[in-house]
């Protein structure tokens, strides 16, 4: 990562730019720091050239190396915000809304990190009892190896259904697209229970090894047969690391959801017109919700899932 880190740290520099501008606008004191550079007066600091290294996140070794791309990358973002503020850019009234939202974005993360704190390290115990009570993620993980041909979903009609029903074999199916020349790709992949929805998961354990089956993803279906189920465990001392951030992520996130219902429950919000209302209350749900896996769902259509067990599983 840190051997070509000029291009990915100039980016980062153009989208910070917004950002800078904040404190550009209208303040012309001299930087606090011993100055590293100056471009055209406006002195470039070792402050501010830390806090860089501490974004970027460089690890000791690198941090020589990375320092001179930065202090580049900074010169770059200065030229640049010196010649946006000659073009009154700064004044543009998208430009003036993007920084009030930057603004306002990173004063209620500064808030949010401010009142939860540091993430509280799960309990050994809490590690346990994460791992005994899914068993599908860790103890009795199962491997799912599957083989698909994809196609175009237009291409899936009631034929290609009805050659899915009778075919034993994932190359039946591919002999007849072949012969009716409609163009298809191929792949393997191996998908574990922990990756799965529970639901999903239970489905293809219930499945007969070379089961057909149909997934739709949007404007490409995927024609899958089962290849093979292997037993996939994963130890408690192994998966103590991802349990310990999993269960810490979860209360970051259930203290911040604690703390803006507080703040709603405190506050006096008024909304101007119906439709505002149910359509900030859906997405109020809706957020609440946003970290939960999604499961997959069966299709509830007949057709989908026929003599063979074809399942129209999205």
């Amino acid at each position: 990562m840190h051997s070509r880190p000029a291009p990915r740290l100039l980016c980062a520099a153009l989208v910070l730019l917004a950002a800078a501008g904040l404190s550009a606008c209208g303040n012309k004191e001299k930087k606090a720091g011993q100055a590293l550079a100056s471009v055209n007066g406006e002195e470039i600091t070792i402050l501010q050239l830390n806090e860089e290294l501490q974004r970027a996140g460089v690890q000791a070794p690198q941090q020589a190396a990375a320092s001179k791309q930065l202090l580049e990358s900074l010169i770059d973002r200065q030229l640049l915000q010196n010649e946006a503020a000659k073009e009154k850019v700064d004044r543009d009234p998208k430009v003036m809304q993007a920084i009030e939202r930057a603004k306002a974005l990173i004063v209620a993360q500064a808030y949010m990190q401010k009142r939860i704190g540091a993430a509280t390290r799960p309990s050994k115990a809490e590690v346990d009892e994460y791992y005994a009570k899914n068993p599908l993620f860790f103890s009795q993980r199962k491997q799912f190896d599957l083989r698909e041909l994809v196609i175009p979903t237009a291409a899936l009609n009631d034929e290609l259904k009805a050659v899915m029903d009778r075919a034993k074999s994932l190359e039946d199916v591919a002999q007849w697209l072949d012969e009716h020349k409609i163009a298809y790709g191929r792949s393997q992949v191996s998908r574990t229970s922990a990756d799965l929805a529970p639901e999903l998961s239970s489905k293809l354990q219930s499945m007969p090894k070379g089961q057909l089956f149909i997934v739709r993803e949007g404007e490409r279906s995927l024609l899958i047969a089962l290849a093979d189920i292997k037993d996939s465990p994963v130890g408690p001392d192994a998966a103590a690391p991802q349990i310990e951030q999993f269960l810490a992520n979860k209360k970051n996130k259930d203290a911040a959801e604690a703390e803006l219902k507080r703040l709603r429950a405190s506050a006096k919000i008024e909304y101007f017109n119906k439709d505002a209302s149910a359509t900030a209350s859906a997405a109020a749900s809706a957020s609440a919700s946003a970290a939960a896996p999604a499961a997959a769902a069966p299709a509830n259509s007949d057709h989908e899932a026929n003599v063979r067990g074809v399942a129209g599983l999205k």
